[in-house]
């Protein structure tokens, strides 16, 4: 009997193991976890800890008896993988024991980035998995802040900004980036969310390195206060800090000498790596990317479905692939959306369109005529359809919207003129 191993088991990981099974394959699989916790859907956490989802909606495919015994699993939690001999197919867990596989499935994901210069402090919160979440939930629950510093500008450092502002929390979204969402926005869309969240009181601190960070202890030895020091001189004290600097894929198992890796493992379209019988999927690979042709991390929880679903069914014996993704984001805040669909880098003809009630804004970019990219603001009723009219155009499928597509664009408020121009007609 053929012997499987998934190192990591997040959605990435679930996904593949749930394929092996789908295509018939009765292989026993390995499944190791650091966590005993089962797998769960990072962007989440910040609902949890904001009260507006209970503990077990963290986990949407069930507790790990439920899945061990839906898929016939070996689950390993609560072991920690040491190294991966990709040449042998071999794993070393950190009690020395080595196991030898067949086929193996590294699924490691990303860890939370902490920069040197806060890595002595004691006090300071992240936003990355469920342990963070739980910390930052029970340490709300005992204290009320009354200020809190968020640096990292992001999809996260945002939500984070939203459930502290909601408590009343004077709230300063802190980051290196001249702007928000500086790696999926377009600077116009971006100052209109910065004036929007400066009129409901967030400070903003765009555009300064942080330069370093102490803390204050009270009496008792606990963190009283923080103060964080901006490369212009600016010092922000608060009594919360939290950290969503960004992420780093988790690939430390691996001998680079072994599987070619950059800033995370290279696959192909069947998710193979540089070594044979050696997959990954998930934020810890970098697949391909559409619009520039080449290989890309994109953490985002559809994309490691769809990596891991390939990666299972071809350890299965199968023949799956996937042509890549698009970097896109969709988020939720303060009462607006914000989508941004496409490389935001890339320049060309700039449309816009407000609607007449400036109920929603959307900017699209055009490149010889095509679209490459959008932000939308409050309208999310028209990503999906903007979404897959981008990935036919880099699929070389060029044509106007389907007769449905155009009603329906048209129902979400768009006059005709826009989606025209959209198509590519003048």
């Amino acid at each position: 009997m053929e012997r499987f191993a998934i190192i990591g088991f997040g959605c990435a990981g679930y996904h593949g193991l749930r394929a092996i099974r789908e295509a018939g394959c009765s292989a026993r699989v390995d499944v190791y976890s650091e966590t005993a916790l089962p797998p769960y859907n990072p962007m989440l956490t910040t609902y949890y800890t904001a009260g507006r989802l209970p503990y077990e909606g963290l986990f949407p495919f069930g507790t790990l008896p439920e899945i061990a015994r839906e898929y016939e699993a070996e689950l390993l939690t609560g072991t920690r993988v040491a190294k991966v001999d990709a040449k042998a197919r071999a794993v070393t867990t950190a009690d020395g024991t080595r196991r030898e596989y067949d086929k193996l499935l590294v699924a490691t994901g990303a860890t939370a980035f902490v920069p040197g210069s806060f890595a002595h402090l004691r006090g300071a919160f992240c936003m990355r998995t469920v342990e963070d979440a739980v910390a930052l939930h029970d340490a709300l629950e005992k204290r009320e802040y009354q200020n809190a510093v968020i640096v990292g500008a992001s999809m996260v450092g945002i939500k984070v900004a939203e459930l502290l502002h909601k408590r009343g929390c004077q709230v300063t979204l802190a980051d290196m980036a001249p702007h928000i969402f500086a790696l999926a926005a377009y600077p116009e869309v971006s100052e209109m969310i910065e004036a929007r969240l400066r009129k409901l009181g967030i400070e903003l601190a765009f555009g300064q390195a942080i330069t370093g960070a102490e803390e204050t202890l009270d009496e008792n030895g606990q963190v009283k206060e923080t103060t964080v020091r901006l490369a212009d001189g600016r010092e922000l004290k608060t009594e919360l800090l939290v950290l969503n600097i960004g992420t780093r894929a988790a690939t430390g198992i691996l001998d680079p000498k072994e599987v070619q890796t950059d800033r995370g493992i290279l696959v192909n379209e069947r998710m193979e790596t540089s070594a044979p019988g050696v997959y990954a999927a998930g934020d810890c690979c970098q697949g391909r990317e559409m619009q520039s042709g080449g290989q890309m991390i994109i953490g985002l929880w559809a994309n490691a479905a769809t990596q891991g679903r390939v990666a299972g069914r071809n350890m299965a014996g199968g023949s799956a692939e996937t042509d890549g993704n698009i970097l896109h984001n969709i988020t939720h805040f303060l009462d607006m959306d914000f989508i941004g669909l496409g490389d935001n880098r890339l320049t060309g003809e700039v449309r816009t369109y407000q609607s007449p009630d400036k109920g929603f804004y959307i900017q699209a970019v055009l490149r010889d005529g095509r679209a490459a990219g959008f932000n939308i603001l409050d309208n999310y009723r028209v990503s999906g359809i903007l979404k897959a009219h981008l990935i036919k155009l880099l699929r070389g499928q060029a044509g106007p919207f389907s007769p449905e597509q155009r009603g329906q664009l048209i129902r979400c408020g768009l006059e005709p003129a826009f989606i025209e121009a959209l198509e590519g007609k003048k």
